[in-house]
């Protein structure tokens, strides 16, 4: 096994993705900014796995710094890229600070291997705009970004695609998830949003402890059974050993070509009610949540097929919703009693 660099590392679905490497044999290399995340999370790291992961504070935008990372790591032969702003509702305030981050980012490391490396790239169910049939597959045509977020995302796709058709030593898989949640069962690490939490769970966990007031359903006469927008929610466990799939499916060159597009979810959605219900009847909480206009950049409803990654990563979703929310809580609870 090469040496895993995972940029982001210290994020939500990164310091995740970090606990399951390791606990498949990898080792792996920590790359991140904290602006989006807590240098208390290395520390969290090395108690899950008992061994004190490798890492660099690093900006991916910097080009001289990633090719000097490259450089002076040549053991590495395989990265997961996390690295990148990720609030829907921001990006539609603040576009550029989107596009710049996400693209200098994956192009100076891109460029740093001088093509030569297996990639993971983190993208987004969001590809898909609102599809036109669901459960939506890895066939369905990319539409029209609804948030500059995900138009990073699409943007993004379309420079792999480009880049590995004229580079063979490139190799990369894009796994489009849809909504990442809960937390690692030990409660040491969980979604850690930095101010007000732009995604639904982590407010409902701090709503719930006291830290946040009412919760906001954006939208509820959305064409939908209970008129609230659906979304595919996913363990961030569950999509965390997606990654080692993936990564391992590169390794063992069992890709189909050098770029390959993966849907990560359950194959089911929930609307933003059911969430609702789904944690106050695993956690014994009760919710104040108030119904308010529809939010820029959402999109109705969107689930998605998982087929594909079934059969060729090996890989499905276990934990159900409920395992999810509990999960949430039990990591909120944590950072009441340890405040990072």
């Amino acid at each position: 096994m090469g040496k895993i660099l995972v940029t982001g590392g210290t994020g939500f679905i990164g310091s995740h993705t970090a606990v399951e490497l390791i606990s498949a044999g990898y080792d792996v290399i920590l790359a991140d900014d904290f602006s989006n995340s807590n240098p208390k999370i290395l520390t969290q790291l090395e108690t899950i796995t008992g061994k004190k992961p490798e890492f660099i504070e690093i900006d991916l935008c910097d080009e001289a710094k990633v090719k000097e990372l490259v450089a002076q790591h040549p053991e590495i032969t395989g990265v997961i890229h996390f690295a990148a702003f990720k609030a829907v509702g921001e990006s539609v305030q603040q576009p550029l600070k989107y596009y710049r981050n996400n693209f200098y980012s994956l192009i100076n490391l891109i460029t740093a291997f001088k093509g030569k490396i297996d990639l993971v790239f983190s993208s987004s169910c969001t590809v898909y705009g609102q599809p036109d049939k669901l459960p939506v597959t890895e066939d369905a045509p990319v539409k029209k970004a609804e948030s500059p977020y995900g138009n990073t995302k699409q943007i993004a796709e379309e420079m792999l695609t480009d880049t590995c058709a004229v580079t063979p030593d490139l190799k990369v898989i894009s796994l489009r998830y849809f909504n990442p949640v809960g937390a690692h069962a030990s409660s040491l690490i969980g979604e850690l949003p930095i101010g007000v939490p732009q995604n639904l769970v982590p407010f409902i966990t701090q709503s719930a402890i006291g830290k946040r007031g009412p919760i906001t359903v954006y939208g509820n006469d959305y064409n939908t059974p209970d008129g609230s927008a659906i979304r595919d929610y996913i363990h961030v466990v569950d999509l965390a050993k997606a990654h080692v799939a993936a990564i391992k499916r590169l390794e063992t060159k069992k890709a189909e070509g050098n770029y390959e597009v993966f849907n990560l979810g359950t194959g089911k959605g929930s609307s933003v009610l059911e969430i609702i219900q789904a944690f106050e009847s695993s956690t014994g909480e009760k919710l104040n949540y108030t119904i308010g206009a529809r939010r820029e950049g959402d999109v109705e409803q969107v689930w998605g097929d998982v087929t594909k990654s079934s059969a060729q990563l090996g890989w499905t979703a276990e934990l159900d919703v409920n395992e999810m929310m509990l999960s949430a809580w039990n990591w909120e609870k944590y950072l009441k009693d340890n405040p990072f």
